[in-house]
C-alpha cells in the first residue's frame, strides 16, 4: 500500500497541467477609455505581509516566517483576499489584470500553508485522500466562479498572457520554486519584476547548474513546462545560455544527459 501511494505521488508530481484557456476570464476585447479607467488595484495589504514575514536567506532563497504570523495579520491576509475576490479583474487594463492574478495566486498559497500548520511540504496539504498538494482545491469564488490555484496558473495566466516568466512569478511555497517576490506585483513594476524573477532563478543552482560529473542539472520546471520555453532541447539550451552569462558557453555546447530536480520542502524561515 505504501509503495502504491509513493508511486501515485511520484506520477502526479511529474504530470503538470497543460495550458487550457478558461474563456470566461479573457480580458475585455475593447480597451477602456481614459474616462472609464478604474483606479489601480491596491496590493498594499499584501505588501505589508511581505515586509513583515518574508526574508532573503544567504542561499538567495526567500523564506516566509509562517509560524510568526499573528492572528491580526491572518485577518489582514483574509481582508486582502476578500478585497481581490470582490473585484472582477476583467474590467481592468491588461497589466493590472496580470499583476492581480499573480498576487492572488501567491497570497492564496500563503493562506494554504497557514491553514496547514506543522506540515513541512505543500504536497502534504490539500483536501481528500491521495492528493498531491492543494492545487485543485476550490479556494475562492470570483464573480460566481469557484477558483483553484491550477485554474489561475494554467487556465488564466499561462494561456492568456503566454509569457514563460509566469513560471518565475507564481510561488508554490517550496525551496525548489522560484522566489516569492519581496514586492507585490503591480501594473507599473510588472515588466521589471518578471525580468528580475527570470534572471534570479536561472542564475541560481536550483534553476540551472552542473554537478561534479559535469552533468547538466535543471529545475523540473523545464521538464514539466518545456513547451513554454522551447520547441526542442537545442532551443531550451539556447534560451538558458542567453540568461546565464557564467555558464553560457557550457550550456549552448552541451550534448550530455539532463537531470531534473525539485525540492518540495517548505520555504519556511
Amino acid at each position: 500500500m505504501i509503495l502504491l501511494l509513493n508511486n501515485i505521488l511520484a506520477v502526479r508530481s511529474e504530470a503538470a497541467p497543460v495550458s487550457d484557456l478558461w474563456a470566461f476570464w479573457q480580458p475585455e476585447p475593447a480597451p477602456l477609455s481614459e474616462s472609464n479607467t478604474q483606479a489601480p488595484i491596491s496590493h498594499e495589504l499584501w505588501q505589508q505581509l511581505l515586509d513583515r514575514y518574508l526574508s532573503a536567506a544567504e542561499d538567495q532563497i526567500n523564506r516566509f516566517d509562517y509560524q510568526a504570523v499573528t492572528a491580526a495579520d491572518r485577518a489582514l491576509l483574509a481582508r486582502y483576499l476578500d478585497t481581490l475576490t470582490s473585484l472582477d479583474p476583467r474590467g481592468y487594463p491588461i497589466d493590472e489584470q496580470m499583476a492581480y492574478w499573480i498576487n492572488l495566486y501567491n497570497a492564496l498559497t500563503v493562506q494554504v500553508v497557514l491553514d496547514n500548520p506543522n506540515k513541512n511540504s505543500i504536497v502534504d496539504m490539500g483536501a481528500g485522500w491521495f492528493k498531491f498538494g492543494p492545487w485543485d482545491d476550490k479556494l475562492v469564488t470570483l464573480t460566481g466562479q469557484p477558483i483553484t490555484l491550477n485554474d489561475i496558473e494554467h487556465r488564466i495566466l499561462r494561456p492568456i498572457w503566454q509569457d514563460r516568466r509566469i513560471h518565475f512569478a507564481v510561488n508554490c511555497a517550496s525551496l525548489g520554486c522560484p522566489n516569492l517576490s519581496a514586492q507585490a506585483f503591480t501594473s507599473t513594476n510588472l515588466e521589471s519584476m518578471l525580468a528580475a524573477a527570470e534572471s534570479a532563478y536561472l542564475n541560481h543552482p536550483r534553476g540551472v547548474s552542473f554537478n561534479g560529473k559535469d552533468e547538466l542539472v535543471l529545475s523540473s520546471i523545464f521538464k514539466w513546462y518545456v513547451e513554454d520555453f522551447a520547441a526542442d532541447r537545442a532551443q531550451l539550451l539556447e534560451y538558458l545560455s542567453q540568461h546565464h552569462a557564467t555558464l553560457a558557453a557550457q550550456l549552448v555546447n552541451y550534448a550530455g544527459p539532463i537531470r531534473y530536480q525539485y525540492d518540495w520542502s517548505l520555504n519556511q524561515l
